[in-house]
């Protein structure tokens, strides 16, 4: 796809106000990569690098010396800074920590809860700089207080694992508190450079963007599942929903499928057992939980898109055709200095 030519100076401006999110990161723009399982490989995090932007390899369940081959595979790809993302609960998440810095990865980016103290600290002690998430501002502060080096908020528009706040609340609480002592990248539905530039005008060093890089031609998803972003509105990513509050349900956001009615069914068919005394408490939580276990990788890898898992965030309306990163990212870059040109308060030709 062709980048349609853009103003230099409103490019300056765009500078500007990425400078201290690129300078973090040690990128040409102050634009995360999202780590989404079985998507953030090295594929496509390198071609992310590769590009301007900081891509993230999603850890996820790894193991050790799996994580060390996926460092290894993307450093063969590019010599650009990128990050690796780590669960804070996976079990053994100081060894993970010990892989990235023995590895020399830059920047960690802990996530899916409050990281210890010992994991910040080992990072920050091996040379990464530390980037935690955020879901409200008085973890922010925890957070910071704790450590970490930068902040992702990230509102219910994301996709995947998601939290009960938007990202337009919780930028209005957060930055304006905590934008001036660390760097504070925002995410969740972005998928235009207008509003990048929105953000950044408040007060964000950045932004983490994942479901527009789904359909990157670098991203290794099956076709199956890009052809079903590519196909779907913004209504159609929808959280998990709970029946029961006996059971509770992680809300996560995805394309609704065949899989997500048959999970409707499956809570129904648990709470019914549960109440008739079949199964106990306990056990009928396992099997709520277990139902959608392998069901991301089936998806993404697999093709499976009726039975598999489509996380995807609100921003997945905004996708419409697969184009390298590279294109992406010059397309949300150009929108953003268009539109403050748009403005007249710019000049250049």
């Amino acid at each position: 796809m062709a980048i349609p030519p853009t103003n230099p100076a409103a490019l300056a401006v765009i500078d500007r106000l990425m400078a201290r999110g690129a300078a973090f990161l040690g990128a040409r723009y102050a634009i995360l990569g999202g780590a989404m399982s079985w998507v953030s490989e090295r594929h496509l995090v390198a071609a992310l690098s590769n590009a301007g932007a900081f891509g993230v390899i999603a850890c996820g369940a790894m193991e050790p010396d799996r994580l060390a081959e996926e460092i290894r595979g993307t450093q063969a790809l590019t010599d650009r800074p990128f990050g690796v993302n780590l669960i804070t609960m996976h079990p053994r998440l100081d060894a993970l920590v010990a892989t990235c810095i023995a590895a020399r990865v830059g920047h960690i980016v802990f996530a899916g809860g409050i990281p210890p103290t010992t994991a910040i600290k080992a990072a920050k002690e091996g040379g990464a700089k530390v980037i935690c998430f955020a879901p409200a501002l008085a973890l922010a502060r925890r957070l910071v207080r704790s450590g970490a080096d930068a902040l992702v908020i990230e509102g219910s528009e994301a996709g995947g694992h998601i939290g009960p706040v938007s990202l337009n609340v919780l930028a209005q609480e957060i930055l304006p508190t905590l934008g001036a002592e660390v760097p504070i990248f925002v995410a969740g539905g972005i998928g235009r450079g207008e509003a990048v530039l929105s953000y950044l005008e408040m007060g964000a060093a950045g932004a983490q963007i994942g479901t527009r890089f789904v359909c990157a031609s670098e991203s290794i998803a099956h076709p199956r599942f890009k052809e079903a972003f590519i196909r779907a509105a913004a209504r159609d990513a929808l959280p998990t929903v709970q029946l029961d509050e006996r059971f509770p349900v992680i809300p996560v956001r995805a394309l609704q499928n065949a899989g997500t009615k048959r999970f409707l069914e499956h809570q129904a068919a648990v709470l019914a057992r549960f109440v008739a005394g079949e199964v106990s408490k306990e056990a009928g939580q396992l099997e709520i939980e277990h139902f959608w276990a392998g069901a991301l990788r089936r998806a993404v890898i697999d093709g499976d898109v009726e039975q598999g898992s489509l996380m995807a965030g609100q921003s997945v309306g905004m996708v419409t055709q697969i184009q390298p990163a590279a294109d992406i990212i010059a397309e949300m870059v150009g929108q953003a200095a268009a539109a403050l040109a748009a403005r007249g308060h710019v000049t250049g030709s």
